[in-house]
């Protein structure tokens, strides 16, 4: 009876898991990348998904074997570590959810250290201009951000920004760096049109907030179903309790049982003798 949920779960599990091998290795995305910075936080959550998926996943088997074999034992493990599992998962929600506003600043940070050494030959320069080209931003407040980047900080002229920042772009061969400016285009830096004045800020902690939101819902939606498993587990178990007692004789009725058969006296063999 419990083998629907069950299955539930194991597909849960598999997906929280996922979850937290995606915020620990994906090394194209931004949360990853952030982890550098808000390490401890991101790092245990990570971690913690990835053990509360394995357990899930193990759990499940467990309360599939002990409901179909109607084993009263594995059903009691089952339902102890159902209990483990709900306060992990809890741990993961709170932890993410206090330490909200901290990873929050802390995404400033990682916005800020990304524009700094941005050059356009790593994984995190392109990251940054993905996020600008497709939200249709640049830099974290604004695109006076990109005169803090080291490159830039060395040039006598700075009316350069990287060709995500503009609305349309020709890049260079060699170089990421785009300008409005004629007199600064040709063969070392692309050409750009209609620069973006909007800051990323925003976007990125919308992104954010959607990520730590998809976590927290889904740790919410197995502890529910966990939940309901422990219910269903508790009333199996009864029942398999009650069964087992009804198959066992009372010890009041053996003993009437072998009174009837000493008090009990064939008439016609009684006449032999």
């Amino acid at each position: 009876m419990d083998a629907p949920f069950d299955l539930h779960l194991q597909v849960l599990g598999v997906s929280v898991c996922g979850i937290g091998l995606w915020i620990l290795f994906d090394g194209g995305s931004l949360l990853n990348v952030h982890a550098s910075v808000c390490a401890d936080e991101l790092r245990i959550v990570g971690a913690g998904l990835i053990l509360i998926g394995l357990v899930v996943f193990a759990v499940s088997i467990i309360g599939i074997v002990g409901a179909t074999k109607e084993i009263r034992c594995l059903l009691l493990v089952y339902m102890g570590l159902l209990i483990a599992l709900v306060l992990g998962q809890l741990f993961v929600a709170l932890l993410l959810l206090i330490n909200r506003d901290t990873i929050e600043q802390s995404l400033d940070q990682t916005v800020d250290r990304i524009i700094f050494w941005y050059g356009g030959h790593n994984r995190t320069d392109t990251l940054m201009d993905r996020i600008q080209r497709y939200e249709g931003c640049c830099g974290r407040m604004g695109p006076s951000d990109w005169l803090l980047n080291s490159f830039l900080l060395n040039l006598t002229n700075q009316d350069l920004l990287p060709c995500s920042c503009f609305n349309s772009s020709r890049p260079a061969i060699n170089s990421p760096w785009c300008s409005e400016r004629q007199n600064l285009t040709g063969p070392v830096y692309g050409v750009g049109g209609g620069s973006f004045e909007q800051g990323c800020k925003q976007k990125l902690v919308d992104w954010l907030q959607e990520n730590l939101l998809t976590v927290v819902t889904m740790d919410t939606a197995l502890m529910l179903i966990q939940v309901v498993q422990f219910v269903f587990s508790v009333y199996l178990y009864r029942a398999l309790g009650s069964r087992t007692a009804a198959k066992v004789p009372q010890p009041g009725e053996q003993s009437d049982l072998r009174g009837q058969n000493y008090a009990y006296v064939d008439q016609d063999n009684a006449d032999l003798y």
